[in-house]
């Protein structure tokens, strides 16, 4: 899978779920180079590590670190590459709609108060009518058909 450094730690920081393999480090090398990191990291790294104290230190030294982002880890390439696509097909067989309200419940929830986030939840279940639930079919029709082109494509 190899390593991210600086702009590919930013991109890794900006998905909802991480896969690794074991050997694999993660670095923002800015503060070696002069500039200050400006995509984004800095916004987002101590909400996924959620250790403001761990933050710091990785930012501000440039150390390399490895599974403080991830979810799982595995020992090949190949395993991590399977997991990852079992993980997906997973996924696309569940509720289109929930699976979007959930990701989008969970990053509202980062940014504001239970309370909001229940309110913000409620206004989203008044959404869930008969015509979503045609759309929702619809498009779960449709990623089974991606998932299997996708396979098929490896």
């Amino acid at each position: 899978m190899g390593n991210s450094i600086s702009a590919g730690t930013s991109l890794i920081i900006s998905v909802d779920i991480r896969y690794t393999v074991s050997d694999a480090f993660f670095s923002t090398k800015e503060v070696d180079i002069g500039p200050m990191a400006d995509i984004g990291i800095l916004q987002r790294i101590q909400k996924v590590i959620g250790n403001d104290s761990l933050t710091g230190e990785l930012i501000f030294t440039a150390r390399n670190f490895s599974v403080e982002l991830v979810s799982r880890t595995f020992q090949t390439r190949q395993e991590c590459v399977n997991a990852a696509f079992d993980l997906a097909e997973e996924i696309a067989n569940k509720s289109l709609v929930a699976v979007q309200g959930s990701k989008k419940a969970l990053n509202n929830a980062r940014n504001n108060s239970v309370e909001d986030n229940l309110e913000w939840i409620a206004n989203w279940k008044m959404l869930q009518t008969e015509d979503i639930i045609k759309m929702q079919w619809q498009c779960n029709q449709n990623q089974n058909q991606l998932l299997m082109m996708f396979n098929n494509f490896l």
